[in-house]
């Protein structure tokens, strides 16, 4: 790829050898590149610049990759891909639960990195592009907006991450209709690894944290027994 995409990438890892190869393999797809050697330092970075999406280490000296992403969660909806050295299920479990989009096992294809970038991007809502007629669904005490795809509380936005705002799209598709776990694995663009429907589970979990006054009794975002997840707006 020879023409920048104008897209801004941040690299947290400690190893400064496979910083610099990361960087300097991005660049060369065309992606803005900045990198920090450990959380501290992503913190100064993330205070003076926007990104589009931060491919993360998890195993770091001092903060690690996934309590990073558990505390930037609270402040920002950038995407996050964490980079474990460790396959276990657990660990990646752990990543979405802190509010990862997706993970990465180490060692990996230079490639295989840059697909699940590119489909972690897609999944980012476009926002103005996709602005039609305004149709909203009313979810008790929020709101959805299908045309620019936002979750509203009042007069306060709510955000989403970016597989969230997927979740939300292809739910707001087809509202009072079951969609398979199979279905949303698949539309999420997640491959490999056996944690694929638990992942979809953990990320189900998440968004109900924003839709419902009581998670654990969901009435907008409801398991259908066999079938899989429904949205069913008032």
């Amino acid at each position: 790829m020879s023409d920048e995409t104008g897209i801004h990438l941040l690299i947290v890892d400690d190893d400064a050898r496979i910083r610099e190869l990361l960087r300097k393999f991005l660049v060369r797809q065309g992606f803005w590149v900045s990198a920090a050697r450990d959380a501290a330092h992503a913190r100064k970075l993330l205070a003076g610049l926007e990104f589009d999406l931060i491919v993360m280490d998890v195993m770091m000296p001092g903060e690690d990759g996934i309590s990073l992403t558990r505390a930037l969660r609270e402040e920002i909806a950038t995407p996050i891909l964490l980079l474990t050295a460790r396959g276990e299920t657990s660990d990646r479990i752990a990543g979405l639960e802190a509010g990862a989009d997706d993970y990465l096992a180490k060692p990996f294809e230079p490639k295989e990195l840059l697909l699940r970038i590119n489909a972690i991007l897609r999944r980012v809502p476009a926002s103005k592009a996709e602005a039609e007629l305004p149709k909203v669904l009313h979810l008790g005490a929020v709101r959805y907006d299908v045309g620019r795809g936002e979750l509203w509380s009042g007069e306060e936005r709510v955000r989403l991450t970016a597989t969230e705002a997927q979740l939300m799209r292809i739910f707001s598709a087809c509202p009072g209709e079951a969609v398979s776990r199979t279905r949303l694995v698949e539309e999420l663009a997640r491959d490999g690894g056996q944690a694929q429907e638990r992942a979809v589970d953990v990320q189900i979990t998440r968004l109900r944290r924003k839709l419902e006054s009581d998670p654990k009794q969901p009435r907008y975002l409801q398991t259908v027994r066999g079938a899989g997840y429904m949205l069913a707006p008032d």
